[in-house]
């Protein structure tokens, strides 16, 4: 009963200029849609590799550092990447711009760039921004990290405020021009980045002489920009939200403030989050991985020193009552951590962060991870630091280790996971699916086209790809509307009455329900996070099973819909019946009586 317009709710422009550029092309004789799309993907994930191997050498010197990151993404394969089995994911299609992006920026951090190098580089900048921001639902979360690295390293001196400026101006313009693009998707309009980005550039205005004075005097201003910029951002976010009457994104701050303990919730979809694996903690047995690989390691080795470097160096900027400086020089001091390392340095530890509070994000980590161990292995300025500090330094002990310790790290890698990974690519594996592909071709054979289902949103999203029927509900979770109207239909579910459940199924206009046993008899969750412990908490129920309640929860006045409606009761059969079972799925149609 309502019809998306899929350019503003999906980021699935890729998908469109993919079908034109296949149709455009003369190869359809020798490549059937599908292949051309995993292929276009895998293509893109050798763009990306390809990045990070540019990004290690700019940072390092020697391409060595970059063929090193490149080893260390495809042994690390099961923690850098999901591209080998979920490809068609968002960001998959995202993540090589924005490896590309980190690229440029590295580049363009560098000091005394000719000007045409530097126009091209910010064009770079600004087409990777862009295809990021395209491509994935996300980029404002991540964009927003990056202006947090950008908004640290120019409050401590380590980046020229020019280049930073114009990082978020074109940060902005990205998000804008995707907003055009998404038919004014009110979603980018209320994204913390676009407020964050102008409170800096206003707060700097208003703050004049912020760089100038002694340690205490600066470390004073420092602390009052950062408050003013927090105070702003937060101001100009609520107004632009209140004027667009903008919810499309408060489940995610919900789920936030419950995930970092201010306050339990029983809000129905920030659960939904907090009981999902992938956005949990990052498990512990990651980093017995990564160490298997000695990716982790040589990560702590570099990070150790480089932190100690940007200490010392911020605090030198800081201490220097005469810093201010022309723009785009830095201090002297600065010599000791060039601006782009320590862009990846903070980028780094912020996307640490974030991937140790949430698993899913952990591949915007690792990835970045191997880029920054492999360079710091083979930097100079890194291994300088080090013997310097154990009175051991001399050049060509720093040519030694820069080239050897790589050198031993690629033979070992080679040694223990080539001979796995060409057994991996031998294997042949087989989608197996009985149930579903016999669920698929009773919906094609038995229902007329514009029938309408309801059901799970995983499960729609197939029925929509496979057989082109009317749904209730889909995935797409960035929506006010569409979270309520999935909480509607998934109290088929919940421990209501035949006669709600078909008035709330009949208000969407739903023909046909499908119930799937995966979910009414849920055992992968504990309790307390199946599905239909989730809806009972959210109705104010009392949950199945052994274990505490809440003392408020009450016992339900019916019993779970889903199981209830199997033993055929007249009270059930009256509004459903069964037209399709087997092993996982049961099929209901809806009466169209009142």
């Amino acid at each position: 009963m309502r019809t998306i317009n899929l350019l503003q709710r999906m980021n699935i422009y890729q998908e469109v200029f993919l079908s034109i550029l296949y149709r455009v092309l003369p190869i359809q004789k020798y490549l059937e849609p599908v292949y051309f799309y995993i292929y276009t993907l895998f293509g893109l994930q050798a763009i990306y590799v390809t990045a990070l191997y540019t990004t290690s050498w700019l940072l390092s010197g020697t391409w060595l550092s970059g063929l090193l990151a490149a080893f260390w993404y495809v042994t690390n394969r099961i923690d850098t990447t999901r591209v080998e089995f979920t490809i068609p994911l968002r960001e998959n299609w995202a993540l090589p711009f924005f490896a590309i992006q980190i690229a440029a920026i590295t580049y363009f951090l560098r000091p005394n760039l000719q000007p045409l190098s530097e126009r091209l580089t910010l064009l770079a900048i600004f087409i990777s921004t862009f295809l990021f921001s395209l491509t994935w639902q996300f980029n404002q979360f991540m964009m927003l990290m990056q202006a947090l690295v950008l908004f640290t390293l120019d409050s401590l001196d380590m980046l020229p405020a020019v280049k930073a400026t114009w990082l978020y101006g074109i940060q902005v313009t990205g998000l804008l021009l995707v907003c055009i693009l998404q038919f004014f998707n009110s979603m980018i309009l209320g994204s913390l980045l676009i407020s964050f980005n102008l409170s800096v550039l206003i707060a700097r205005k208003l703050q004049k002489n912020l760089k100038t004075g002694n340690f205490l005097n600066r470390l004073g201003k420092l602390l009052l920009h950062l408050f003013a910029v927090l105070c702003l951002t937060l101001f100009l976010n609520n107004i632009i939200k209140k004027i667009l009457d903008l919810k499309s994104d408060e489940h995610i701050f919900k789920f936030l403030k419950a995930k970092f303990g201010f306050g339990a919730t029983r809000d129905f979809d920030a659960n939904l989050y907090l009981c999902e694996e992938a956005f949990g903690l990052l498990p512990f047995n990651t980093f017995g991985r990564l160490s298997d690989t000695l990716l982790f390691y040589a990560y702590i080795f570099v990070l150790s020193i480089t932190v100690m470097a940007a200490l010392a160096v911020a605090f030198h900027n800081l201490s220097d009552s005469t810093s201010q400086q022309p723009p785009g020089q830095m201090g002297k001091c600065t010599i000791l951590l060039k601006p782009e390392t320590a862009y990846n340095l903070i980028h780094t530890i912020l996307f640490g962060f974030l991937a140790l509070s949430t698993m899913r994000m952990k591949y915007l980590w690792t990835s970045h991870m191997c880029v920054f161990a492999s360079f710091g292995l083979c930097s100079p300025e890194i291994w300088e630091l080090l013997l310097r500090s154990i009175r051991l330094y001399n050049p060509k002990r720093i040519c030694i280790m820069r080239y050897s310790v790589p050198i031993l790290i690629l033979l070992y890698l080679c040694y223990k996971f080539w001979p796995g990974m060409m057994d991996e690519l031998s294997e042949l594996r087989e989608f197996y699916d009985p149930d579903t592909v016999e669920l698929m071709n009773w919906i094609n054979s038995n229902t007329p086209r514009k029938a309408v289902f309801a059901g799970s949103m995983q499960l729609l999203a197939g029925v929509k790809l496979c057989t082109g029927r009317t749904l209730t509900n889909h995935p797409h979770y960035e929506d006010n509307s569409l979270r309520e109207r999935t909480k509607a239909v998934y109290q088929i579910y919940a421990k209501r009455s035949p006669e709600d459940v078909h008035a709330l199924l009949r208000s969407f206009g739903a023909d046909y329900v499908i119930l799937e046993d995966s979910i009414c008899y849920e055992r992968r969750h504990q309790r307390g996070c199946r599905l239909r412990d989730l809806l009972d908490i959210a109705n104010g129920h009392m949950m199945d099973g052994p274990g505490e309640n809440d003392p408020d929860l009450k016992l339900a006045g019916h019993p779970r819909f889903c199981e209830e409606i199997k033993r055929n009761l007249p009270s059930y059969t009256a509004y459903f019946t069964r037209v399709f079972q087997n092993k996982t799925f049961h099929v209901y149609k809806l009466s169209r009586n009142k």
